[in-house]
């Protein structure tokens, strides 16, 4: 038997997670014809979306489960069983045939031992009731929040069964699940307005406890398949909702990315010391390395384009100023012209480049995936996720941002399934994560990072404002020369020192443009924020002698940081490099 997640997803791909929920009793002449809608729908996604290896969590239960399990397989995605029980007693649910084929697959998956729900014990989920109702609820839950497509196989019609199906496809679109005691720290609001939960709908019928067949929910009819999500409801012969798509593309996009740049990313992340003997969760570390690695590259691409056009565009308007404003004795002014057309192509074609590579989009992506990836392995490595079960660091991550960012909390999905969530992490451990993540000034960890990147920050705005002003104090000293001496200037003199103030005019403006561009102000702001709650953070940690206090405070810590990383993709999404003013 397969133990639970002991191999990682990959190293850094990142996958296509399907989650499935499912009636038991299908109807017994439907069971073909929905194996074959099965296996259309795995052949779409893999003609659709080639390059995201296929994932797909069951829990195994009987009927559509296991059917679901089976094509998976067939197809060689990787199989993940969250069971809500032990499997001896899990198993206890199910007939013969149901039990047998449950024994078989857990052969062949891997299986996540989800714990028990607060107020649970082994004693009272041994027998039928609402205890083990509400261990069956956490698996949906688990299920649709791991699942970046939930496919289902159901009637259409509401239920009230505590994790059923209806309730699990309910709390895939809308994060609502009436009954569950235990719910996730900070969970969507049922009017959030991001739609970024897509459900495949497989049309069934089922049979009663006599046998009798019931029909789906008028006016479904059986068979017909769907997408579904908070705003659409579409046949599936009209394709998958376009936002979605571009989603999944984005994902594949970051594979592709990861392996075209595999060397350099490896040999950043062989450089780095950080977090070096850090063993647990090795996809997401590498999910994490690959992010922060592409980030890099990419930020160094926009940092390289930036400057490029900023320099063209002030070369430019002094090629022009030389041409309009200097006597045409001066050899230079005739090929002013010239040299602004040359210099105006440069960087249009320049700012094309970025524009069609992606370059900055990809920057501030990969860099707020990094960091919630960061948040996210630090608060394994606490034992944080242990706490509680249905608690994700992906759950607000950049939600009030459009859908196409879902991807980035789609990676956080699939990352969180790697590593054992449910092995102890020893008190001890906190010390370590304390130490590495917090840091103190000086010592590294994100303080000494914030110290220095504040510092950084507030030393290029102030330079950019101490060039400016230099630039502004020069221009009016000449102005006020040309004021005071205008009549024993020569129109030459004059039209030169008209230029110079041009020249400086431009100079200034490139330099703040290209300040705006990097947000110095801004992000230096942010960093002295993020300085002093790392700063708090660490005294109330170093006054906290208690494991779980401390634990929380790495919590909101955690959430602090997510929010903040909000913010600065927020920024920067908002001044993109393509739409710089040339």
């Amino acid at each position: 038997m397969a133990e639970a997640l002991n191999a990682p997803i990959s190293m850094q791909d990142i996958p296509l997670v399907v989650g499935v929920t499912s009636h038991r009793n299908l109807a017994a002449s439907e069971i073909e014809p929905i194996r074959q809608k099965v296996r259309d729908f795995f052949a779409l996604l893999k003609r659709d979306f080639p390059e995201l290896p296929l994932v797909v969590l069951s829990a195994l239960a009987e009927g559509g489960d296991q059917l679901v399990a089976r094509e998976a397989l067939a197809v060689g995605a990787r199989l993940i069983a969250p069971l809500p029980l032990e499997p001896e007693s899990y198993a206890e649910d199910f007939d013969g045939a149901g039990h047998a084929a449950f024994a078989e697959l857990c052969e062949r998956a891997e299986l996540v031992q989800l714990p028990l729900v607060d107020g649970n014990t082994p004693a009272n989920v041994a027998a039928r009731g609402g205890a083990r109702d509400r261990q069956y609820a956490q698996a949906g839950v688990f299920v649709a929040s791991h699942s970046h497509i939930l496919l289902t196989l159901w009637d259409g019609r509401e239920s009230e069964l505590l994790g059923g199906t209806a309730q699990v496809v309910r709390y895939a679109l809308h994060g609502i699940m009436p009954g569950l005691i235990e719910r996730r720290r900070g969970a969507r609001a049922a009017l959030d307005s991001i739609d970024e939960s897509i459900v495949y709908h497989i049309v069934c019928s089922r049979t009663d406890a006599n046998g009798a067949m019931q029909a789906p929910l008028d006016p479904l009819v059986p068979l017909q398949t769907r997408w579904v999500s908070q705003t659409h409801v579409r046949p599936t012969d009209k394709g998958m909702p376009e936002e979605f798509q571009r989603m999944f593309a984005r994902m594949q996009e970051f594979n592709l990315d990861e392996r075209r740049y595999a060397d350099e990313i490896q040999a950043g992340a062989a450089a780095s010391t950080n977090d070096a003997d850090d063993v647990r969760g090795d996809a997401m570390n590498a999910l994490f390395s690959a992010a922060d690695g592409l980030a890099i590259h990419f930020q160094k691409r926009v940092l390289w384009a930036m400057r490029s056009t900023h320099v063209l565009a002030a070369l430019t308007g002094i090629a022009f100023l030389c041409y309009s404003d200097l006597p045409s004795d001066v050899p230079i002014q005739f090929y002013g012209i010239y040299v602004f057309i040359a210099l105006f192509g440069a960087g249009a074609m320049l700012a094309w480049m970025a524009r069609r590579r992606d370059w900055h989009r990809k920057y501030v992506d990969y860099r707020a995936l990094a960091e919630g990836l960061r948040v996210q392995r630090w608060w394994r490595r606490a034992g944080i996720v242990e706490a509680g079960s249905s608690a994700f660091a992906h759950d607000n991550f950049l939600r009030k941002q459009d859908i196409e960012l879902g991807w980035i909390r789609n990676v956080m999905r699939a990352a969180s399934l790697d590593g054992n969530d449910s092995a102890p992490v020893a008190d001890a451990a906190l010390a370590t994560v304390i130490d590495d993540w917090v840091g103190a000034p000086g010592g590294g960890g994100q303080l000494d990072y914030y110290a220095r990147k504040t510092v950084h920050r507030s030393h290029m705005h102030l330079l950019t404002r101490g060039l400016g002003l230099a630039c502004l104090w020069a221009s009016i000293s000449i102005g006020v020369f040309l004021a005071l001496f205008q009549r024993q200037l020569g129109s030459g003199y004059t039209n030169l020192l008209v230029s110079a103030m041009g020249v400086l005019a431009i100079i200034a403006a490139a330099r703040e443009s290209y300040a705006y561009r990097k947000g110095d102000k801004e992000l230096s702001k942010q960093y002295r924020y993020m300085f002093d709650i790392f700063a708090n953070a660490r005294t109330k940690l170093d006054a906290e002698h208690d494991a779980n206090g401390k634990r929380e405070i790495l919590r909101e810590l955690g959430e602090a940081a997510l929010a903040e990383h909000s913010e600065w993709a927020l920024m920067h999404r908002e001044r993109p490099l393509e739409n710089a003013k040339f």
